[in-house]
Parts: structure tokens; C-alpha cells; sequence
């Protein structure tokens, strides 16, 4: 039986436990929701304050050049890149997840109609995150083509009846549960599709490698696991060899060829920088660029090898305290057990009052989230979350369900974000 002190031997053990450090972590608080936002890395306030009183309020239009604001879409995008299996070049730090998605999504059905032009159904999981299925949506209703949902254990089944793009989310938003990307990817090109890959759950958390999965395009976020800060730019790849076939949609000036040409016509730019609209949020890609540090600092400990096998033992620790210290409270482990087959979370569900278990649990300082409808999610970026917090938590929770405090009217309450 695992104890507290077990966790304590555990963190003084932990070669990683130093990087905390490198976050604003408020006393008396455990966070388990950096899959939704992370923390603020400690130089982050200083960096953007530099930016905004040296580089903006001294250095004025001059620091597009001279602090390098011009070209931080693919400097920024290699430091991802480098953590995604992308090769230099390859992916820009740009809008959001959903707008890129609508980029690369375009791109593929256009590719799919000039290759294979029967081919006109997008695949995707049913369960996967709906900006992306009501991104698929809408541009199935522009492209007059069909977006077909299934279930995960139906999608091998499923590709090659017409399919010309396989949209997937590596790591399940809802569920924790992880795609062998290079198998699925396998099987949609056998069947002669293309495949997208969400890694907004997979970037910075979990192993990924693009090319050795031979995948075509990827999207993801940047205020998860990369800690990039709230509304931070998200980020975009794709495969070299369908980087220069089509322009994307959203063909504004900063994916020109020569931006400050100024010539009316669109002439895109060679590779990924087509993938580029507009003037890019500079303060918010500098507040990425410190995340990016903080993820860095792990390198000398092992990087991504060091941070997953962390991970998967707090989310190992996590599911055993609680079933061994909350067992009898009704709650169904959703997340799988098997390590490939499971990112960075663990979620669990309960028929009754899950949304006001998780505001019962924020309020005493252990901050998770909820997803409807039954669904309390719970992050481990190992980064900064230790052992202890891991043992703390599942006390808290355990406290929550006896002292029956989670049916109080307050927390019944639901707010506009859960």
C-alpha cells in the first residue's frame, strides 16, 4: 500500500523535480489542468514586460528587424518542431488550433481531388474535440463531401470506402486514451487517404514523431503542455512533400512569397510559410517562446524519455490511490491502463454530481476540470506536478465524497467555463 512518505522518497528522488522552479505556482494549490492551460513560467512576466517597454516602447516599428519579430512564426516553430519529430523549416507558430485546422484540412481535400477524386469523406472519431469535427463540418458542406464519425475501435474498419482524409486527436480530449498514430496513419494511406493529426493534447506530453509515422499534416495548440500562455498562438506542420502542392484559404500577406512587395496579386510562399495569414500577436509569441524554454530545461535530465516516463507514473500513483483510498465512490476509470495507450491525463467518470465534485475539489485547492457529461479530468505535466501533489490530491477527493460536501448548493452552480 503506497503512503505518503513513499511520495515524498519518490519526489526527493526525482531528477526532474527541480524544473517547478521554473513556474508560478501558487501556495496551498495542486494543478492538475495544464492540459487545458499551463502555468506561468517564472521569466514570462519580465520577458513580455521587456517586449512591451524595450522592443515596443523604445524600439517602436524598428524591432519587426531589429528584436526579430519578423521572423518568429519559424523560429518559434522549429523550437516545436524539435519536440514533435518536425525536421528545421517545417512548422510556424500561427493562429489558432481551429484556424489552422480549416488551413490544412483545405489543403488535403484538395490534394485528395486532384489524386483520388471519389475520394470525398473526412473520418473521424466520434468522441474527438468538436472544434475540429465542426471545423470538418463546415468545410464538408463547402467541398460537397461527407464527414463520417465512427467510434475509435471502428476506425481501421472504416478507411478506404471513399475516405480521403483521416482527422484525428492523438491524445482523446474527454478520455485520455492515445491513437498509435503510425498505424492509423498506415492504414489510411493503404486505403488512400490522407492523415491530419491533433496534437493539442500530444505536444510536450507525449513521444511524437511525424515523419516517422509518415503522417501529412499536424495542428496543436500552444497553452497546453508548452505552457505558451492563454490564447498564445497554436502551431501547424506539414509534410514536406505537400507543403508547396496547393495555397491554403486564407491567403493573406504574411504567407506571400515577398510580403513587403505589396503587389496585388497572391504569389504564396515556398513550404510551410504559405501556411501564414496575417500580422502575428508578437506579445503572445514571446510568452510561447518562454514556455518553450521551460520545456527545454528538461533536456539535460533525459527530455521527452524523462518526461514521459514521469508521467506515466503519477498517472500510475494517481489511478492506484484512487482505488485504493476512494473505491467505494462510485467512480469508473475512462483512461486506459496500458501505457501506449495513454497520454497525459487521467479521467474518471461518475453518474452523479461530477461537475460539482470538481468545483468541490477546486475550491479546497486541487484545480482539475470537468467535461460533460460525467467527466472529471485530471492532468499530470511532470514538469512541475510531483508525488506528494499526485498522494494530496486523491486525499482531497476522498475527503470531498465523505464529508458529502460536493452536494452544497455553491457548487451546483455551473460557471460558462468548466
Amino acid at each position: 500500500m503506497t503512503t505518503l512518505q513513499d511520495c515524498r522518497a519518490r519526489d526527493a528522488a526525482d531528477p526532474l523535480r527541480p524544473l517547478r522552479d521554473l513556474f508560478v505556482l501558487p501556495d496551498g494549490v495542486t494543478y492538475l489542468d495544464g492540459n487545458s492551460l499551463g502555468p506561468l513560467p517564472r521569466a514570462a512576466a519580465a520577458r513580455i514586460a521587456k517586449a512591451v517597454e524595450h522592443e515596443w516602447g523604445q524600439g517602436l516599428i524598428r524591432s519587426w528587424n531589429d528584436a526579430g519579430w519578423f521572423a518568429m512564426p519559424q523560429r518559434v516553430g522549429d523550437r516545436i518542431g524539435s519536440w514533435i519529430g518536425a525536421r528545421a523549416g517545417e512548422v510556424v507558430a500561427t493562429d489558432t488550433t481551429s484556424a489552422n485546422l480549416y488551413k490544412v484540412l483545405s489543403a488535403a481535400l484538395s490534394i485528395a481531388a486532384q489524386d483520388r477524386p471519389g475520394h470525398r469523406v473526412v473520418l473521424s472519431e466520434r468522441s474527438n474535440f468538436p472544434t475540429d469535427l465542426y471545423i470538418a463540418q463546415a468545410l464538408c458542406a463547402e467541398r460537397d463531401c461527407e464527414l463520417r464519425l465512427v467510434e475509435a475501435e471502428e476506425l481501421p474498419a472504416a478507411l478506404g470506402d471513399r475516405v480521403a482524409v483521416l482527422l484525428l486527436t492523438h491524445v482523446n480530449y474527454r478520455t485520455g486514451a492515445m491513437h498509435d498514430m503510425a498505424a492509423l496513419t498506415r492504414a489510411a494511406h493503404e486505403g488512400g487517404a490522407l492523415a491530419i493529426w491533433d496534437l493539442a493534447h500530444s505536444a510536450g506530453a507525449v513521444p511524437v514523431d511525424l515523419h516517422a509515422a509518415q503522417a501529412d499534416f499536424a495542428i496543436g495548440c500552444g497553452y497546453k503542455y508548452l505552457n505558451g500562455g492563454p490564447g498564445c498562438p497554436a502551431f501547424l506542420w506539414v509534410h514536406p512533400k505537400h507543403a508547396d502542392r496547393f495555397s491554403q484559404p486564407l491567403a493573406g500577406w504574411w504567407g506571400h512569397a515577398v510580403p513587403f512587395e505589396f503587389t496585388p496579386e497572391y504569389r504564396p510562399a515556398p513550404g510551410v510559410a504559405r501556411y501564414l495569414c496575417g500580422t502575428q500577436p508578437v506579445l503572445s509569441m514571446v510568452g510561447l517562446d518562454c514556455g518553450l524554454d521551460a520545456l527545454d530545461a528538461s533536456l539535460p535530465h533525459g527530455g521527452m524519455q524523462a518526461l514521459r516516463a514521469k508521467s506515466l507514473a503519477l498517472t500510475d500513483l494517481f489511478i492506484g490511490l484512487v482505488e485504493q483510498r476512494c473505491g467505494d465512490a462510485g467512480l469508473r476509470l475512462v483512461t486506459p491502463r496500458e501505457h501506449a495507450d495513454r497520454g497525459s491525463q487521467v479521467c474518471l467518470a461518475r453518474e452523479e454530481g461530477a461537475y460539482a465534485i470538481m468545483q468541490a475539489l477546486i475550491a479546497r485547492g486541487v484545480i482539475g476540470d470537468f467535461r460533460a457529461p460525467d467527466i472529471l479530468r485530471f492532468g499530470f505535466t511532470p514538469l512541475y506536478v510531483g508525488f506528494e501533489d499526485t498522494w494530496n490530491a486523491v486525499e482531497h477527493l476522498r475527503q470531498v465524497f465523505e464529508s458529502d460536501e460536493w452536494r452544497q448548493a455553491r457548487f451546483q452552480q455551473r460557471h460558462a467555463v468548466t
